[in-house]
This record gives structure tokens, sequence and C-alpha cells, in this order.
């Protein structure tokens, strides 16, 4: 048996589902936060971390952002249901004649679209991966469909080094640096470091033009040695109605042409005046990216009526989200309160050296990202610190900053939280992408570790 063979027959065999791997992070977290953090109050220390665990899953930002999330999966599926959408997404899919030839389409377009934006990058890599899924069930092409999937996936391991980069976009802002060291005994804090020496540098444009080419030959290579496995995808039935002249009354509204296209250019026009700045810039959130699939779904569905029946059938991909989401939430709020977080990137920085702290930074925030799946969150909370031990030991912040988004991301091919929109969308299961993804995690953990040492 070759080596992708036993990794699937392992996963398949002893991984559980996703929420359960939550329940057990959550379980650990708390036991290592009991034994291995300082009691800050005469509270009796396991309620005190049961306290922060509650309010973490309650936390009312995050809570935003979770439901942030369920909107980008359901209404990104619901454009892709749209007429036109579909068919563009068909012309697409019908190069993928092998499982070869889908995982380079799927995995070069979905790495493009996720550095410019993850949110966008995470929904079109899911939607394009089942609609060649649909495209090989229908035709009767032969593929492997969790490669496929696992394809769909590979944004999630360059978002960090892109244009919706959490650290490289937050220290470009000026007056963040300071306000993020305030506290520390260092001078000549800089104002902020501009996206050139992140983003845009010569070591990150290189490296991710490595990831580019190397991602799809990799998978085309394992393609060639696995086997095609059985596509049973349902097929949409979405009930469609023009024929106002069978309605009556009130009902005509919701079927009206007329009516969904006027309220379509009403939001375009908002999203126009609130984000068209920001697009020109190259900047995307998530409530624009929202904004505008609302706006193209309801144009683009002609009526409310099959909009509303598009969102029926999308929205059956977002229970993973709606239930697991929270949890991880509750092991952020442990980690943060406790300090468990500051303990993992001290014990490496104590031992880094000028030439190892990006190597270690890189390792400890792919370690912490496991626990704490949030690009944002995890550099308020490991950012400081990486920054002041980068200072201390002459590191150039930039690259500091970067190894911090490297081991960021790449620890996402191992962490199974962001798959969920994916798993929802291509109907697969965790156990049947996680093997090769965590192949891809090895690869780019060559690549990363590669362009840290090289530049």
């Amino acid at each position: 048996m070759n080596i992708t063979g036993l990794i699937e027959t392992i996963f398949k065999k002893y991984l559980p589902s996703p929420f359960t791997i939550a329940i057990f992070l959550t379980l650990l977290t708390i036991v290592l936060a009991y034994f291995f953090t300082p009691i800050v109050s005469k509270e009796n220390h396991f309620i005190q971390i049961l306290s922060y665990w509650e309010s973490g899953i309650w936390s009312n930002g995050l809570l935003v952002f979770a439901y942030q999330m369920m909107l980008i999966l359901v209404l990104g599926h619901v454009l892709v249901l749209t007429k036109p959408v579909n068919k563009l997404i068909l012309k697409l899919t019908s190069f993928a004649t092998s499982t070869s030839k889908a995982v380079i389409l799927v995995s070069f377009t979905t790495i493009i679209v996720a550095f410019f934006n993850w949110g966008l990058g995470l929904i079109f890599g899911a939607i394009l991966a089942r609609k060649v899924g649909e495209f090989a069930q229908k035709n009767q092409i032969p593929i492997n469909y969790p490669l496929v999937g696992a394809a769909g996936y590979v944004g999630l391991m360059v978002w960090h080094g892109g244009l919706s980069g959490s650290a490289p976009l937050k220290v470009a802002e000026a007056g963040h640096l300071e306000k993020l060291l305030k506290g520390t005994s260092l001078q000549s804090i800089p104002e902020y470091i501009p996206t050139n020496t992140t983003i845009f540098s010569v070591s990150n444009m290189v490296i991710f033009a490595a990831l580019l080419i190397i991602v799809p030959l990799f998978l085309s290579f394992l393609a060639k040695n696995v086997k095609p496995t059985k596509i049973d995808l349902p097929t949409y039935k979405m009930e469609e109605s023009n024929r106002l002249s069978k309605l009556i009354g009130a009902e005509k509204l919701d079927h009206s042409r007329i009516l969904a296209t006027i309220f379509g250019f009403v939001l375009l026009a908002a999203f126009i005046i609130k984000y068209g700045k920001q697009v020109l810039e190259l900047k995307f959130t998530l409530n624009g990216i929202n904004f505008l699939m609302l706006g193209l779904g309801i144009l683009l569905h002609q009526n409310f009526k099959n909009f509303l029946n598009a969102i029926e059938e999308a929205i059956k991909g977002t229970s993973g989200i709606l239930i697991q989401f929270p949890l991880y939430f509750g092991i952020m709020g442990i980690m943060k309160s406790t300090g468990m977080v500051a303990q993992v990137s001290d014990f490496f920085a104590e031992i880094a050296t000028q030439t190892t702290l990006p190597i270690f930074t890189f390792f400890s925030a792919g370690l912490v990202n496991i626990f704490v799946p949030s690009g944002g969150g995890q550099w308020a909370i490991q950012g400081p610190i990486i920054v002041e031990t980068a200072m201390k030991l002459n590191v150039p912040l930039s690259k500091a900053i970067m190894a911090l988004a490297y081991g960021d991301q790449i620890t996402n091919m191992l962490q199974p939280f962001w798959a969920l929109p994916l798993l929802g969308i291509t109907k697969l299961k965790a156990k049947e992408i996680l093997p090769y993804t965590l192949l891809l995690m090895l690869v780019g953990i060559v690549i990363y570790i590669g362009g840290l040492l090289i530049f």
C-alpha cells in the first residue's frame, strides 16, 4: 500500500467527525489550562477556566463573525445556483475530464482567488469542487472526488500572505504597532510597516509563485496514484416560475421580475457607494462580499421566489458552522484569558536566535492556530510577543510578521475548522479530504521554511 492509501485508511478508521474533534480540543484546552496556567484570583481555578470558556462561546463580536461566515456560505451558494453563474462555472468544469485535470483547475484558480480574499477563496474553491463533482457524475467521468475537495481547500494555506491577511494589513495601519506594544520598554517603534515589505515583498511573491506552481503539480501527482471514488451528489430541483397569470393577489410580488430587478439594483448601488473605494484598492471585507452577493443573487435569480428557493437549498450546509464555531470561540476564550497563547510564544521566543526566530515563529503560530483558528484573533494575542522579540534580536519585523502569517495558515490543512463550509457544500466528510490536505501541509511547510531561510 502506498503512503497516500495508508494515510487515507488511517484517517477513515480513526478520525472522528469535526464536531467530535472540537469537543476533544475543548477538553484538552481545559486540562492544559488547569495544569499549566497560573491562578490569577482566589476563585477556584477550574471554575475560572469554565468562566473564560463560557465568555468565549458567547462573545458578541465572534458570534457576529460566525453569522457573517454563514451568510458568505449561503449567499455564495445561492449565487452559484443562478443560471448565468452556473453556466459560467460549467464552462470551467468542462475541462475537468480527469482527476488530474480537475485538481489542477480547482487548486490553481482557488489559490489565485484566495490571495485576493480569503472569504472569496473559501467559497469559490468549495463551489468549484462541487461543480466538478456534479460534472463528473453527470458525464460518468471517473474521478477521485475527495482529492478534488482537498484541491478546493488549498486557498486557506495562502490567504494570510495575501491581500486580506490580518497581520500584514494591521501593521500597515499607522499607529497600530505603537498601540499593540503599549506598556513595553521598546524604543523606536515604527509607525507602520508598509505592505511592499510584507505582502508585496519579493520574498512573499516568490513563495506565492512557488505554491501556485508546486501545489497543483503535487495534486496532479497524487491524482495519478489514487483510485476513482463513487459520487452521489443530489441534483438541485428548484421550482421556478415567472407565470404571473397563474398567481393571485400579493403572490405576484414574490414572482415579480420587475420588483426583484429594482431591489437588486438598489442593493448594488448601495454596495458601490459604501464599498466602491475599497474594491478599487483591492480591499474586501466580509460585509462587503455578502452585500455584493446578496444584490447579485436577487438580481440574477430574477424574482424573490427563486431566490428564497435557493436560500432554502443552500442553508442546509451551515449546520457545522452554527454549532461548531462557538465551541472554538470558547477555546479562544480560554487560551486568551489564561495566557496560554503567550506561554507558547514566550517558550519559542526564549530559545530563538536571530536566525531561528522566523522558524520558531512559524511553528508556534501553526501550533496556536490548531486551537485558535482565527488569523485576526491570533495576531492580537501573539503579535506583541513576536514583534517585541524580533526587535530585541534585530530580526526584520516584516519577516517575523510574515513568518507568523505563514504558520497560521499552513495548519489550516490539518485543522478542519475552516473546512466546514467546504464540507457543507461538497457533501464530503473531513476524514475524506484530510489525508490529502495533510500531505499538502507538509509540502507547504517545506516551501515556507525554505523561503524563510533563503530570504
